[in-house]
């Protein structure tokens, strides 16, 4: 009766308020991911640094990323959504502020990893928050709306190391970055807690109250609850304990796979790319100033690869979406790496933001909702760590392969072969969700 009633609601001011509430978080974390590939160049000619050590300040965050999105999950489905949302939020932005006072190279990586373990966590736990109040048929448009966020971010990170970092240094793009922890304020007057989670612990009252709450405000006549729960309730409180073997048992073995490669490839190939893109067209020979002015334009094209994106997914589907977006991601990133002048480059690159970008914006959307309640945190935060193993590493090949004199054309051929490969897996093992419940899916996927 619960579930039935919050599917019921029509999309009015609070799902409009969550998604920027929940987006505001994604745009301060991609603001802070931003940052620090505009800082690298001018960081490594300041401290004299090695393409080696660049690659660590890049990696080191990744490292942050897969512990903080693997315990955040799983503290998350068992202390609640809320809560950890805003304890990560705090974390990375006071992280990010000590940046701008490392005194070392060493002292930097240090307070990288810090910010990245916020980050990370932050991350799948707002989708996960956001997917379980979505209705059903708007969940895959509200998700790729909430990843939008990350391209406004990216645009807010180019804005400031254009305008500022030339003229006050790279540390004012840190402490700028520190801002979002007043956001948390914002996180606990306007955040409910997920009313599925609620129900999964057992916390009816608290799930009654803010469903009769959100009737109010969208002045629907609210009526009394049935003293039992529906067949769907019962069965999210019966479904698998938030526990890592949870996620290998039969019923979301294919599932756990298939998103672990997918979201290693994509973060592999994201961070990879993105990560040194300043630096890589800083080092064909263009001006700092310059440089920014040509990854702004490039990072444009991401909003429009979102809003296709979203407008898509709930068209033709998750899977078709993803995989073709991945497959295009590989295309032009193949192409952007043997650009011959200026022109390509910035055809291509742009090109390559919009796919690939509205391709994180669809696996956010698709992660949460391939596992139960019950678990639905813990195996977001899970794929999302896997995943930034690829992060890890990505940053630190492309610079050994540089120090060792690799040519681009080879470097963006190895990450056009990943994207062409992940899509293929996409395509083969995933499901299809959408405009389905979220306790609809739960039944296709037992029945696998």
């Amino acid at each position: 009766m619960i579930l039935e009633r919050l599917e019921k609601l029509p999309v009015g001011s609070f799902h409009y308020k969550l998604l920027f509430v929940t987006g505001l978080g994604w745009l301060f974390d991609s603001m802070d991911t931003g940052l620090i590939s505009f800082v690298l160049p001018v960081l490594a000619k300041e401290w004299g640094l090695s393409p080696e050590q660049v690659g660590w300040i890049g990696s080191i965050g990744l490292i942050g990323m897969a512990l903080g999105a693997v315990l955040s999950g799983t503290i998350a489905d068992r202390l609640g959504r809320k809560k950890v949302f805003a304890a990560t939020v705090i974390l990375y932005s006071i992280s990010t502020g000590l940046c701008a006072a490392a005194w070392s190279y060493e002292s930097l990586l240090f307070f990288r990893f810090l910010v990245g373990f916020g980050l990370g966590g932050e991350l799948p736990v707002a989708a996960t928050l956001m997917s379980e109040y979505a209705p059903s048929h708007l969940r895959g448009r509200f998700i790729v709306l909430l990843e939008s966020f990350w391209g406004v971010g990216w645009l807010v990170a180019a804005c400031i190391s254009y305008l500022l970092i030339p003229r006050y240094g790279w540390q004012v793009a840190f402490i700028i970055g520190a801002l979002p922890a007043v956001y948390v304020f914002l996180i606990r007057l306007h955040m409910p807690e997920s009313i599925r989670y609620l129900i999964s612990q057992n916390k009816i009252d608290e799930a009654k109250e803010i469903i009769l709450s959100l009737e109010k405000n969208l002045n629907i006549e609210s009526k009394k609850f049935d003293e039992n729960l529906s067949e769907s309730e019962l069965g999210t409180e019966k479904t698998a304990k938030p526990k890592f073997s949870s996620l290998w048992l039969p019923q979301f073995r294919i599932r756990t796979i298939m998103l672990w490669v997918a979201w290693f490839g994509i973060v592999y190939s994201y961070y990879g790319i993105f990560m040194w893109l300043p630096s890589i067209v800083f080092s064909q020979g263009f001006a700092v100033v310059k440089t920014f002015e040509y990854v702004l334009i490039m990072t444009l094209a991401q909003l429009p690869g979102y809003f296709t994106a979203a407008w898509l997914v709930d068209k033709i589907g998750r899977r078709y979406t993803l995989s073709t977006f991945l497959l295009m991601s590989g295309v032009c990133s193949y192409f952007f790496g043997n650009a011959g002048d200026t022109m390509e480059l910035l055809i291509f690159g742009a090109s390559m933001s919009f796919f690939n970008l509205g391709a994180w914006g669809v696996i956010y959307t698709y992660t949460p909702e391939l596992y139960p309640t019950s678990i639905r945190a813990l195996g977001s935060g899970w794929a999302a760590g896997f995943g930034r193993i690829g992060g890890m590493l990505a940053p630190m090949l492309v610079g050994i392969l540089l120090a060792n004199g690799a040519e681009m054309s080879l470097i963006f051929a190895m990450f056009a072969s990943v994207f062409v490969l992940i899509s293929v897996v996409v395509l083969s093992l995933g499901i299809e969700s959408k405009r389905k419940s979220l306790e609809e899916i739960d039944k296709i996927i037992l029945q696998d």
